[in-house]
């Protein structure tokens, strides 16, 4: 199965990657958000080691779960080959009602079909009040007009 944009990467098959891997996070659907990884890829996120599909979809399911009205913001870093970095921030609410920033950054590997084969996230929380949220599109694929992480200046 091939997943394009393909390695090797220029600026704008990278900007593009990263646009449809925030898409595809957007969505909260884990099985289709697995399907864009190689069977048996790697993550290494925050302190949760997940090798393989199904791995994936148990690790989404649950965060998903937790993380309520999820919405990711991914914005492109550096490139280089089979190889992408980004930097992200979404922001989420607890079953509490207490609202977080989460900010981070990834490095990315894709096979030569454009699946990620290795993902390594780090990524911090930082609990904000609702009133200084910066997200507010309908819970789904971020519009085309709302504006990027360096545009909100974060």
């Amino acid at each position: 199965m091939s997943r394009p944009p393909l390695p090797p990467f220029t600026d704008e098959s990278a900007v593009q990657k990263v646009r449809l891997a925030e898409d595809g996070w957007n969505s909260r659907d884990p099985d289709a958000v697995s399907r864009a990884y190689t069977p048996d890829s790697r993550w290494s996120n925050r302190n949760v080691f997940v090798t393989g599909r199904a791995e994936i979809v148990a690790f989404l399911t649950e965060k998903w779960r937790k993380e309520l009205d999820y919405r990711l913001i991914k914005e492109l870093w550096a490139f280089t080959g089979n190889s992408i970095a980004v930097r992200f921030a979404y922001e989420w609410h607890n079953a509490s009602g207490q609202w977080f920033r989460s900010y981070g950054n990834e490095n990315w590997e894709f096979d030569a079909d454009g699946l990620m084969a290795m993902c390594h996230a780090s990524i911090n929380d930082l609990a904000i009040k609702e009133a200084d949220r910066l997200f507010h599109w309908p819970v789904g694929r971020r519009p085309d007009d709302h504006p990027s992480l360096s545009e909100l200046g974060l």
